[in-house]
C-alpha cells in the first residue's frame, strides 16, 4: 500500500518491456520466425539500454 504513488524507475520500465519482449518472442518462436527475430531484435535493443543504465 505504501508504494501506491511510487513511480517507476526508467530502469525499470526497460526490465518490463525486455520481459515483456521475450514473452512475446517465446511465443513467436514456433509460429512465426520473421517476427519471432524481430522481437528478439528488439529486446536486445533494450537490454543493451539496460546494461548502460546499469554501469
Amino acid at each position: 500500500m505504501f508504494g501506491l504513488f511510487k513511480k517507476t524507475s526508467e530502469l525499470e520500465k526497460l526490465q518490463k518491456q525486455y520481459e515483456k519482449l521475450m514473452a512475446d518472442w517465446y511465443k513467436l518462436s514456433t509460429t512465426d520466425r520473421a517476427a519471432s527475430d524481430e522481437k528478439y531484435a528488439d529486446a536486445e535493443k533494450i537490454l543493451i539500454k539496460i546494461e548502460a543504465l546499469k554501469s
